[in-house]
């Protein structure tokens, strides 16, 4: 559960929409849900309704939140702009976003998986390791594995030891987060053992086997994407998320 000590009442609402920011990401509110109402979060943070209203009007210019009248105020996305700097998490149509980013992330992660099976040194494959190592005791223990999924394929970009993949980074971290957002857990052990793959093959040195793992572990993600709008679609599965 979110911890936080109530902040001196003098602090710009720049500050305490950081510290709601913070809230949203940690309690965790997910997609969808209400946050508390502008007196509940007033006594919360320790300061005046005005001040409440100036930050959750910052992260509604942001995309996090929206106001819905006579309704409340709502979580429509957990990316906070310096996770995605790209600004993609303002587009109305998510899974449109995800699809068309699947397509950019097919075009690259097979290749940089390649390249960084060929390229990582010892100090990367520990990383790599590492990285995989947590990330997978988060999904197991079902909290918030999101940043450190996205740390993971950071980590193979940076692997390969191409300048010009590294500043690619930001559009693989905006597919991760949205993706992410629009199914949460429900491809846990098909992901685990993709990013097992994934990180055998690269310590391996094995480029062949680290493109395959790497469109395998894309196309799995891809296919349940599709198959989640088809139910929505449908009907099956309630009104679509907006993030």
């Amino acid at each position: 559960m979110y911890q936080f000590e109530k902040v001196d009442k003098k602090l710009l609402g720049q500050q305490i929409e950081e510290e709601l920011m913070n809230y949203i990401q940690e309690e965790p509110i997910e997609v969808g849900q209400k946050i508390p109402n502008e007196f509940e979060l007033a006594e919360m943070f320790g300061v005046g309704r005005s001040t409440i209203r100036e930050a959750v009007k910052g992260l509604v210019s942001k995309g996090i939140l929206e106001v819905r009248r006579g309704s409340g105020t709502y979580v429509v996305s957990i990316c906070s702009p310096e996770e995605d700097p790209l600004g993609l998490s303002k587009l109305q149509d998510k899974y449109k976003l995800a699809l068309e980013l699947f397509d950019v992330r097919l075009m690259l992660e097979p290749e940089i998986a390649s390249r960084a099976a060929e390229r990582a040194d010892e100090e990367d494959l520990k990383q790599l390791k590492r990285l995989c190592d947590e990330t997978e005791q988060l999904y197991l223990e079902n909290k918030n594995h999101i940043p450190k999924d996205i740390e993971f394929h950071t980590c193979i970009a940076r692997c390969s030891k191409n300048r010009v993949v590294e500043t690619l980074i930001p559009i693989i971290n905006s597919a991760v987060m949205t993706f992410a957002n629009l199914t949460r857990h429900t491809l846990k052990n098909e992901t685990l053992e993709t990013h097992r793959a994934i990180v055998n093959s690269i310590i391996d040195k094995d480029p062949v086997g680290a493109k395959c793992a790497m469109v395998m572990h894309l196309t799995y993600n891809r296919q349940r994407l599709l198959q989640q709008l088809k139910e929505e679609r449908a009907g099956k599965t309630g009104s679509r998320p907006e993030l």
